[in-house]
């Protein structure tokens, strides 16, 4: 008797799950999820990490899907999903980041140039031994990079913005420490 309650209860085990059904729907959402995230430019743009996981999730789920393994699959797409949804909203959250701080470092590139136009005058006048051509073309450099940062950020691109401004204020800094060094080399 124990035999044959036994030998019921493993055709019962192989019937019940050889007639598992995949997770269809989940795996669909999942696909979903993932395809918005990787057309959505912020998420691959701030949010690489969060998308990478996501992708491997639908990968892990297609195999567990193929070896029947329909739970396994269920819950790589629900970590899909989520990681898609990360994806999204932390590239979201880090372009409008980049916004801010594009548009801080950009307002204050036009005072920046100024007063570094102020300086290569002080030192021309002074007759430091400098390559005053060079900071002009630098200068008139700057003013057009500004310029293009600043469309770059009107039209949403953020991070060439910021890379942008990033550079001027780095050639101005590296204007000025040339005056700065030639000033006091002269007064020793």
């Amino acid at each position: 008797m124990k035999v044959k309650l036994l030998y019921i209860f493993c055709i019962s085990l192989v019937l019940f799950t050889g007639c598992a059904k995949p997770p269809t729907e989940e795996m669909e959402r999942a696909r979903d999820a993932v395809f918005k995230a990787e057309n959505d430019a912020n998420a691959v743009q701030y949010a690489p990490g969060p998308l990478a996981t996501a992708k491997d999730a639908i990968k892990r789920m297609d195999t567990a899907a193929e070896s029947k393994k329909y739970d396994v699959a269920k819950n790589h797409a629900v970590e899909a999903i989520a990681a898609a949804e990360k994806a999204i909203n932390d590239g979201r959250a880090k372009a409008q980041k980049a916004g801010e701080e594009a548009g801080s470092l950009i307002s204050g590139l036009r005072v920046e140039i100024e007063e570094t136009t102020k300086n290569v005058a002080s030192a021309r006048y002074s007759q430091l031994p400098l390559d005053y051509n060079a900071f002009d073309k630098a200068i008139v450099n700057a003013h057009n990079t500004t310029d293009q940062a600043e469309v770059d950020q009107v039209m949403g691109r953020n991070q060439q913005a910021l890379e942008k401004a990033k550079a001027v204020r780095a050639t101005l800094n590296d204007i000025n420490q040339k005056i700065a060094n030639a000033a006091t080399g002269r007064k020793k």
